[in-house]
């Protein structure tokens, strides 16, 4: 059981977490959350002993290990499975004695606890959690300099998973991680044998791993049971009685005060008077639950361009001399939704630098159109941004001879209004300099986004934020990202990138996860209760024929819902166009009233056939379901 009891952090004269009390269940699997600048990694902190709180205590059973990754990855010219070897801190020190060692009695001490810690496994479980976080065989006899900082950490992970603390620390695990890692270490935390406090923003991963969440909120801690779609219901609840109660006592003292200033003054009821005023100030007004009004993604619309933006045909990308992708064949209409899937190092990225022309192709053809607009937002760029600078300074340089409230507009369309857009770089968070790095990207209305983990610097309500937004953007969108959430609300076709081509994956992210993992039907059952002998490779089959059956129903539905969703936007542009001309963007500025109506009914006539494609593809595919 792991104990916090009045903790206080102060950091730079700023109260962090204040005087924070929580009971942690024994071999919980918690999941800490809270918004960007909250303190959960001050708190993960606090709990490892890296740094002391100013008052309270943490507690937990003597002896207990704690693990935790620390900032600096591991380097040098030992190799991954060396590392991960080594963590076991006990198995290795023993064995080197094992070596040494002459007295009989002290050998077979050492090889009664080598047994009984299960050490002769070792090499194999070691082998199983790097090859679970992608390292194939020759990957983990590589020496540790020739990784990138991003598989560094997850060596760090392997290492920390590896070495089976009593109390595991994991501050957002899955940011180095690819989508198909992630569903591994899914697997691995849900059946991990001791106490897990978890720092992640991605909601599925908290919904598939932990039995409770812990909320870090104004420097306070509340505990809730079960994952964390059960958790937003349970705020919402709470949120919601706290506004009747908030109503309610107004009301009481609304009333109180009006009989205080009827009466005070009057001798007769003076006494009374002074008894309500005593009432009023024991009422301790409720706290109000307010949205962060920086929390905001406002992508530009961009003008229209006649499809396909990109065609791909027979295509190679690379890098000097070498393809990295061959027999490339991919179209981009201005409507598109994709994904891109696929390990990390199958070439997501060199895939995504080509259709932003950041790459040339190496052989075969890429055709885009001239007057295309592409944003493309990668974490280097976050990375690179000035920190000395302030974000009006940043985009005053890239939107030169641009009039500065055309500056400030695409500024706030993104939180960074008022103070926030004076505000040095340095004193950002992490969610904030993500807003400010899409909010430069898309200073020009592009016609399409290229967004390469766009979430990881972003909490779980920024991450919402940012799928309202894509949704509302008339532009075409690849997207790459490990959380699931994400792509399953914004894309509608998956592009698998992997054996060194690109090629549509029909399915949905729920057939890909099923992919990935290799998980059969489970087998079925006689009626007599035997268990009926079922050949695996028809259960597949006729798994992958009612999939291709119901693909074309999904892919209508979604797609008559994605023209909805854009549609109503342009309905909603084109309103506020004739209420305020004024506001109007090209080409509705130019337009005169009678255009925009006629406009108007157009695009209601599209709803109208958008509608009753969506509900019939919809009742077709609850038919087929049934």
């Amino acid at each position: 059981m792991l104990n916090l009891t009045g903790i206080t952090v102060r950091l730079g004269g700023r109260t962090i977490i204040d005087d924070a009390t929580a009971i942690l269940p024994p071999r919980g699997r918690i999941g800490l959350i809270g918004r960007n600048g909250a303190g959960k990694s001050t708190l993960i902190r606090v709990i490892t002993g890296l740094i002391e709180a100013d008052t309270g205590t943490v507690t937990m059973p003597r002896g207990s290990r704690i693990g935790y990754i620390a900032q600096e990855a591991p380097a040098g010219s030992g190799t991954p499975f060396n590392t991960v070897l080594a963590a076991d801190v006990e198995r290795t020190v023993l064995m080197a004695e094992s070596e040494t060692a002459t007295d009989p009695a002290r050998l077979a001490d050492i090889h009664e606890r080598l047994i009984a810690i299960d050490a002769h496994s070792a090499p194999s479980r070691a082998a199983r959690i790097l090859v679970g976080l992608g390292f194939d065989e020759e990957a983990q006899h590589r020496p540790l300099d020739s990784f990138s900082g991003g598989w560094k950490m997850r060596v760090a992970l392997a290492a920390l998973l590896f070495s089976q603390p009593d109390v595991l620390l994991l501050d957002e695990p899955s940011n180095h991680l690819d989508l198909e890692a992630v569903l591994w270490l899914e697997d691995f935390l849900k059946t991990y044998p001791a106490t897990i406090l978890l720092v992640s923003h991605e909601r599925d991963f908290l919904n598939n791993v932990v039995d409770h969440i812990l909320h870090l909120s104004h420097g306070k801690l509340t505990l809730y049971p079960g994952g964390y779609d059960s958790f937003e219901r349970q705020r919402a609840e709470r949120q919601s009685h706290a506004a009747a109660a908030r109503v309610k006592q107004q009301a009481e003292r609304d009333k109180l005060q009006a009989f205080v200033d009827r009466w005070r003054y009057k001798a007769t009821k003076a006494k009374q008077a002074q008894s309500r005023v005593k009432a009023l100030a024991r009422l301790q007004p409720i706290a109000e639950v307010l949205d962060d009004p920086t929390l905001s993604f406002g992508f530009p619309l961009p003008d229209e361009l006649r499809p396909p933006l990109i065609t791909l045909d027979l295509a190679a990308v690379g890098y000097g001399e070498t393809p990295v992708l061959e027999r490339l064949n991919l179209r981009i209409d201005p409507d598109d939704r994709i994904a891109l899937l696929g390990r990390n190092g199958n070439g997501k990225t060199t895939l995504a630098r080509l259709l932003a022309a950041q790459l040339p192709p190496m052989e075969g053809a890429m055709n885009a159109s001239g007057k295309m607009r592409v944003g493309y937002f990668t974490q280097y760029q976050v990375e690179e941004l000035d920190r000395s600078e302030t974000p009006l300074h940043h985009m005053t340089k890239l939107m030169e001879g641009s009039t500065p409230s055309a500056v400030r507009a695409q500024l706030g369309r993104f939180g960074f209004s008022g103070d926030k857009a004076t505000t040095e770089v340095e004193k950002l968070s992490g969610g904030e300099r993500a807003r400010l790095a899409l909010a430069l990207i898309t200073r020009d209305a592009p016609h399409m986004l290229i967004l390469d983990e766009p979430t990881n610097h972003l909490d779980v309500d920024a991450r919402e934020a940012l799928i309202q937004a894509l949704n509302a953007y008339t532009g075409a969108v690849v997207i790459v990202s490990h959380d699931r959430h994400i792509l399953e609300m914004t894309a509608d076709r998956l592009v698998l990138v992997d054996k060194g081509t690109a090629r549509e994956f029909d399915g949905t992210i729920d057939d890909y996860i099923a992919y990935v993992l290799a998980k059969d039907p489970p087998a079925a059952r006689k009626d007599d209760g035997q268990r009926a002998a079922v050949n695996k490779k028809d259960q597949r089959k006729a798994a992958a024929d009612a999939r291709e059956k119901s693909q074309h129903l999904r892919k209508q539905a979604k797609a008559a819902e994605a023209e909805l969703e854009k549609l109503t936007v342009q309905l909603n542009t084109i309103d506020q166009a004739m209420f305020d001309p004024s506001s109007a963007k090209p080409p509705l500025s130019s337009m005169t009233m009678t255009e925009l109506m006629l406009r108007r009914s157009d695009v209601e006539k599209k709803i109208a056939t958008a509608e009753t494609t969506w509900m019939e593809a919809s009742e077709a595919l609850e038919t087929f379901s049934a």
